[in-house]
């Protein structure tokens, strides 16, 4: 059993895709954070406020021992208030559409180059080959 599960390791599309995963996670990392901290912002500078992510309404009520900051998402769903928290909704979907553009411009640009390479004039084949040689040494005397 080891060694069929080594075989199957082995095989080149497991590791492609243990790659591709581990490069999507970075990948996604990189793009959390050009959301998070350069687009949300300048979102956040032109609704009115930094922090897009704070764009929260509040469903119940706050508890009378809630000793935080009752203008902060973070702070209100950490002591269990029931807040709907859209600014942080409509920031993961902006991450989500630009992670599904780059995708899709990778995706594109892989099947451009695809189509290129089937593309490319191909030679004789070996019989073409085969018979050219043929006739040309039938022409000699």
């Amino acid at each position: 059993m080891l060694s069929e599960f080594k075989a199957f390791i082995a095989k080149g599309n497991v590791l492609d895709l243990a790659v591709a995963v581990i490069i999507g996670a970075a990948f996604a990392t990189i793009t959390k954070s050009l959301t998070d901290d350069i687009i949300m912002p300048i979102v956040g500078a032109i609704f009115g406020g930094l922090d897009f992510a704070n764009y929260f309404v509040v469903l119940g009520p706050i508890p009378e021992t809630f000793k935080g900051d009752p203008t902060s998402y973070a702070a209100l769903k950490e002591a269990g208030v029931a807040v709907l928290g859209w600014g942080q909704f409509v920031t993961v979907i902006i991450n989500f559409l630009i992670l599904a553009f780059v995708v899709f411009l990778l995706v594109r640009a892989a099947t451009k180059s695809m189509k290129k390479a089937d593309e490319a004039p191909a030679g004789p084949s070996e019989v073409d080959l085969l018979t050219e040689i043929r006739d040309e040494l039938r022409k000699r005397p």
